[in-house]
């Protein structure tokens, strides 16, 4: 009898135990980020493009002394979480990054170029159209993302929670999201990373974008977004309507109300310099990421086209 209610007593708590709320990759994530403190430092999320009109949409924020020696690489382990396949590699100088592998890896690259050249802080990425990785094989169109020593990452930002809520930068990389259809506006693609400025010896923490792949596609629902279709993107509509000093976004993507009270001043104060880019810079982002010169031509033109939109705006 005693045996009968130990076997009992013990079916009831392994049910109890399966029954209890397991939380989420997601709200893992969220637990995790709770206990981390944000280093000390300046925080950074936009600096001046003094010299925007001569910057390399090609190479980007790593520039050519940034890039990856890819005549070997060899796998470290594979990342967990995210739409896209992504393996942690070293190259053959022995730097390590994280290879992004998939149909977010295009879109990814040219929107960090564009957000680099009107000055964000950037992750240091490239695309390679062919790469070998040692035990894991070739792989065509692959977005590899720096892992340098110096830069501690420090967990997520919020785009309700963050410094620089208000600014016109904040305002204004709002809507390079939407110049870009970036539909996957959710915390965990948002990065700090912590480093030393290296001209002033500062510490700083920056405030990143990391995963920008939901881009260039159409916003909308689960069944009707895409990402990486240029006959999506340039189809898609931009702007609903403008009430008054408001302006109206035609978007359907993840957390919507961030897109709530933008104004024309700050749509003006991004094409102060966004329309400082030469059509062949824009160009350029688009060939950094290995597109067809067809799809160069389509993304460039319809990039261009919501520019001359917000330029336009109250005249």
């Amino acid at each position: 009898m005693l045996r009968k209610k130990a076997n009992h007593l013990l079916f009831v708590l392994m049910v109890s135990l399966l029954i209890l709320p397991y939380p989420t990759l997601g709200q893992k994530d969220k637990d995790k980020n709770k206990n981390l403190k944000t280093p000390s430092g300046a925080p950074v999320l936009w600096r001046e493009p003094a010299d925007i009109e001569s910057r390399n949409l090609l190479l980007g924020a790593g520039g050519e002394a940034m890039k990856p020696d890819v005549s070997h690489v060899t796998f470290i382990e594979q990342k967990q979480g995210g739409f896209s396949t992504k393996y942690r590699v070293r190259d053959a100088a022995g730097n390590e990054w994280v290879a992004k592998i998939g149909s977010e890896a295009q879109p990814d690259t040219s929107a960090n170029r564009l957000l680099w050249a009107a000055g964000y802080e950037t992750e240091i990425a490239y695309l390679i159209p062919h790469l070998v990785i040692d035990g894991k094989g070739a792989f065509d169109n692959v977005r590899l993302e720096a892992r340098p020593k110096g830069v501690k990452r420090t967990g997520n930002w919020g785009w309700e929670e963050n410094p620089f809520k208000g600014t016109p930068q904040f305002q204004a990389l709002k809507i390079m999201m939407l110049l870009i259809n970036n539909w996957d506006m959710k915390d965990q693609n948002n990065e700090i990373l912590a480093t030393r400025d290296e001209a002033t010896g500062e510490n700083e923490v920056r405030y990143v974008i990391s995963d920008l792949g939901g881009s260039f596609g159409k916003t909308g629902g689960v069944i009707s977004r895409s990402r990486n279709k240029p006959s999506d993107y340039v189809k898609a509509d931009f702007i609903e309507k403008v009430n008054g000093d408001t302006i109206a976004f035609h978007y359907g993507g993840k957390n919507k109300k961030l897109f709530e009270n933008i104004s024309i001043a700050d749509a003006r104060w991004l094409s102060s310099w966004l329309s400082r880019l030469s059509d062949e810079q824009i160009k350029d982002a688009f060939r950094a990421a290995n597109y067809s010169t067809a799809q160069v031509d389509q993304l460039s033109s319809a990039f261009r086209e919501r520019l001359n939109t917000l330029n336009f705006l109250g005249k």
